[in-house]
């Protein structure tokens, strides 16, 4: 698998500093699971980030700080221990991080109705953005449409094209305020994406407009 769209720079750094919402971290997450490069600029940034740590003043810390956080670990260790172990769950199409969220693989997912054939699972994430995987039957396009805020959009099966280029599994579209963009899944397969976004689409059809409040896009 060769990955020819990525994260931007930007992201990347937002994610090593933990400044993302929880929907966004996931998608660049997945990605980096998937993308070599990625994972590689990630690794920069984070020994960035340790090597201004080590330049900080230090902070005086309080007497009982030590046991305050021993306690915690092992008031952590007890909740641990109390949780059943479940079987490490692989999917062909889910990344592991994806996993964790959908409590298992891609059977797992309780699929709602989009229309035209599409469907939609939006996953269990912090108000601030929104991640839902969209299963897009091949050849099917996705209403034009352009954005509030941000878009980010990760392939996991199949592959869909639009005028920002041709994305495959891997592939990570960003899409921001100034683009509009009408997604065609490939006729070849049907697609399975990633989606998060932190605002609702701005869709130009009537009918996708009305839509939009039921399907929380």
């Amino acid at each position: 698998m060769t990955v020819k769209h990525h994260l931007t720079d930007d992201l990347l750094m937002a994610y090593s500093a933990g400044d993302l919402p929880e929907a966004v971290n996931l998608i660049v997450a997945t990605h980096i699971s998937l993308c070599d490069e990625c994972r590689a600029a990630l690794g920069s940034y984070d020994a960035v980030g340790g090597a201004v740590l080590d330049t900080c003043d230090s902070v005086q810390m309080s007497n009982n700080s030590l046991n305050s956080v021993l306690d915690m670990i092992h008031a952590q260790d007890n909740q641990v221990q109390d949780k059943p172990v479940l079987a490490k769950v692989q999917d062909d199409v889910l990344p592991a991080p994806l996993v964790d969220y959908v409590g298992g693989g891609l059977d797992n997912v309780r699929w709602r109705s989009a229309g035209m054939g599409v469907k939609q699972a939006i996953l269990p994430t912090s108000k601030d953005a929104t991640a839902r995987l969209l299963y897009i039957p091949a050849g099917t396009a996705i209403p034009d449409h352009g954005h509030h805020g941000l878009e980010l959009t990760l392939v996991l099966q199949g592959a869909f094209q639009d005028e920002d280029g041709y994305f495959s599994r891997g592939d990570i579209e960003v899409a921001d305020e100034d683009m509009n963009h009408t997604p065609v899944a490939d006729i070849s397969e049907d697609c399975i994406c990633l989606a998060v976004t932190d605002a609702p689409l701005k869709f130009k059809g009537l009918m996708p407009r009305i839509a939009q409040p039921f399907l929380g896009i």
